[in-house]
């Protein structure tokens, strides 16, 4: 079945305020075909990206937020907060967030309901180290942060989810998976969302590369069967290298 694509820029902890606005402003005036938009800022410039793509296809979203409503949690953000400073996407379980901050397959679904609770859209990461590749647990990973993270939720609750796939040995590495590799990695995906959410939910899920995506090589990756779109990194920090990709 035919499913939109969705092209998505992770800004991870770059970008000031001003340049936020600047990179938001100038996509919005590019995104003119007929691809979803998203750009993950840093939470500081989420309302003025927001203010700044006000009226175009661009949305905004944040690049993590806690499942708690409010309360005492020092340097968190709710999914409330979020939508009310304007956001509509919430990506979650990030390779980096699981790295370097302890995230669980586990806390991953956690942030995944309080998510759907607040009315945003989940994205949520999942993909495989080199180790984990080259050992033959491609399956095994993939399916546990899989299951993990959408544990005791329906297709009917999930269906403005996307999913990032990203191996974890081509994130801002400069080395991309091939084309055939990207295409397995998604097909797997898109089976192990079949096994637990069934045949016309894994029909209509998008599923995302990320991983080292440039213009010149976003094109033959998007071409594949299983391949929805793409999570971009770094090349989404200068509005004509991204408009590359979403024009690719």
């Amino acid at each position: 079945m035919a499913r939109t694509i969705v092209i998505a820029g992770n800004w991870k902890l770059n970008l000031s305020v001003e340049e936020g606005v600047a990179l938001a402003g100038a996509l919005a005036k590019e995104a003119g075909n007929d691809r979803e938009i998203v750009v993950f800022p840093t939470a500081l410039s989420v309302y003025p990206a927001v203010q700044a793509a006000a009226g175009s296809k661009v949305e905004v979203g944040v690049q993590n937020a806690y499942w708690e409503v409010s309360g005492a949690y020092t340097g968190e953000l709710s999914p409330e907060l979020a939508k009310a400073a304007g956001a509509k996407w919430v990506l979650i379980g990030h390779s980096e967030r699981r790295q370097y901050f302890g995230e669980t397959n586990e806390t991953c679904n956690q942030r995944v309901q309080a998510t759907l609770r607040a009315g945003l859209k989940p994205m949520l990461c999942i993909g495989e180290t080199l180790e984990e590749r080259e050992s033959g647990r491609l399956d095994e990973i993939l399916r546990g942060q899989i299951t993990g993270g959408l544990a005791n939720l329906s297709a009917d609750d999930l269906a403005d989810l996307v999913i990032a796939y990203e191996p974890v040995w081509a994130i801002g590495t400069g080395v991309v998976a091939t084309e055939e590799q990207a295409q397995d990695a998604h097909a797997l995906s898109r089976g192990i969302v079949r096994d637990l959410l069934g045949d016309a939910f894994a029909d209509s899920v998008r599923i995302l590369y990320g991983g080292s995506v440039k213009p010149d090589n976003a094109a033959g990756l998007l071409g594949q069967e299983d391949i929805d779109g793409a999570l971009v990194g770094g090349a989404s920090l200068k509005a004509d290298v991204f408009s590359g990709i979403i024009n690719s």
